[in-house]
């Protein structure tokens, strides 16, 4: 049999639904085999750190046509749901890796597609050991292959010797036997297989049992006890939830960081928030932090050395003259830093209405990579949930700054001219943290301290 490979790049086309990406899809085409000439279709990377994704959901099933730039299946990556798009024409001979499967590696077969509409029915029986990788058969193909392999393994044993008794050949009672994919279902759903009575082969519990279990409702308990209930529920790591865990433990175990903390009145920044809002007639309306990511970015310009990323493999460290913010967004999956660019040549309506509309697509899972890759500084800001006075963040990577904003508060400040020796002033608290490595204990002084100015005296973001 001769094999041929071949790399298809695929193209990028605007979403409508879910972001669309631009991937490298890793294709083996086979000739002259056992089966018709056909291309297996691998997991495609569609991001730049893309190791592994889960396959959320086929939207083609076996025997379907394909054509240029349909979008065939949705795949979760490390940030994002993304639309897997095809680039050839052809059918949808066999699907190797079903709905909802986790953890798929770049470049483990999937799929396979051929030419010629009359060559699907060859491919009834195909499994991912003839696409050359036995190891990527996907636990329900591993099910429903398991009866077919039993009588190979038992010939042998009936050749050389009589067949064994009931009692010898049955599984120790001890024993629960189902396939590794039923276990893992059992282990999320909290069931137990004890006393399961399999439908598969040799009494094997299949996936389809353990839905049926979990469809059942729970048994009474003998003598009218109450049956226990389970005293944790296990929630599945996403993606998403386990890069940031890789991402925020490398930035403490590698990044030597510290904190500079600073009380900031924002009196006036609060009446110019009023008096543009006022006069917006519409058009947009401020938040505090709309301010906020317009100072911060005023002073990084004061500051540059805050402004900057530490990248060792090129021995460098890298200061930018563009002010890129990324912007820390709580999602229901994860929290994600999409990004304002540009910053220091926007204008406060600009930044807003891009700061609401990242937000929101955030939200709903529609974030391009570029919309969330890169930054220069990152802001968190937690000043919407009035019981934070003053918190931390941990560092971005490779970026050597983002700012904790806290809420507003009321304090009494001390004032020689008031009859009282006090005033009443609003106040947010900041807290910078800095990567040690690029911006020394003085500059991150500075900037906290640019910063202040700013805030203080707003109309210095004009100048």
């Amino acid at each position: 049999m001769s094999l041929a490979f071949s790399a298809i790049r695929l193209a990028t086309r605007p979403a409508l639904r879910l972001p669309r990406i631009a991937a490298l899809q890793y294709a083996t085409r086979f000739y002259a085999s056992k089966f018709p000439d056909h291309t297996v279709i691998n997991m495609p990377a569609l991001s730049p750190t893309m190791t592994e994704g889960n396959l959320v959901k086929w939207n083609k099933k076996e025997g379907d046509k394909l054509s240029t730039s349909d979008c065939i299946a949705e795949v979760e990556t490390d940030k994002a749901q993304m639309d897997f798009e095809f680039q050839e024409d052809g059918w949808l001979a066999k699907i190797l890796v079903p709905d909802n499967s986790e953890a798929v590696p770049v470049g483990k077969p999937i799929a396979v597609y051929v030419e010629e509409q009359e060559d699907v029915a060859a491919f009834k029986d195909y499994t991912a050991a003839d696409a050359g990788n036995g190891d990527a058969v996907a636990p329900a193909a591993a099910e429903e292959a398991a009866p077919a392999a039993a009588p190979a393994t038992a010939a042998p044993a009936a050749s050389s010797a009589p067949a064994a008794s009931p009692a010898a050949t049955a599984a120790p009672t001890d024993r629960i036997l189902a396939s590794p994919y039923a276990k893992l279902l059992a282990l999320e759903k909290g069931l137990s297989l004890k006393g399961v009575k399999g439908t598969g082969p040799n009494g094997r519990i299949t996936a389809k049992d353990v839905d049926a279990l979990a469809a059942k409702p729970a048994e009474a308990a003998p003598n009218g006890a109450a049956a226990a209930a389970a005293s944790f529920e296990d929630i599945p790591l996403t993606n998403m939830r386990k890069t940031i865990s890789k991402r925020l433990t490398a930035s403490k175990q590698t990044a030597p960081d510290y904190f500079v903390s600073s009380d900031i009145s924002v009196g006036k920044l609060l009446k110019l928030r009023k008096s543009l809002n006022a006069s917006a007639d519409g058009r947009y309306k401020l938040s505090i932090n709309d301010l906020v990511i317009k100072a911060v970015a005023k002073a990084c310009q004061r500051v540059p050395e805050v402004n900057s990323s530490y990248l060792e493999e090129e021995g460098v460290i890298r200061q930018y003259n563009n002010v890129d913010i990324s912007i820390a967004v709580a999602t229901p999956t994860g929290l994600i830093t999409p990004i304002v660019k540009n910053c220091e040549t926007k204008g406060l309506e600009r930044i807003s209405i891009q700061v609401k509309e990242l937000a929101q697509k955030a939200k709903d899972n529609k974030l391009m990579p570029e919309e969330f890759q890169g930054g220069t500084i990152t802001i968190s800001n937690l000043g919407m949930n009035h019981a934070v006075n003053q918190f931390t963040s941990i560092l971005n990577p490779p970026q050597s700054g983002i700012l904790a904003i806290s809420t507003v508060q009321k304090r009494a400040v001390p004032d020689k001219a008031s009859p009282f020796g006090f005033v009443f002033d609003d106040i947010m608290n900041i807290s910078g943290t800095f990567d040690h490595r690029v911006v020394d204990g003085k500059k991150g002084g500075d900037y906290i301290k640019a910063l202040k100015t700013i805030i203080e005296n707003p109309l210095e973001m004009l100048l």
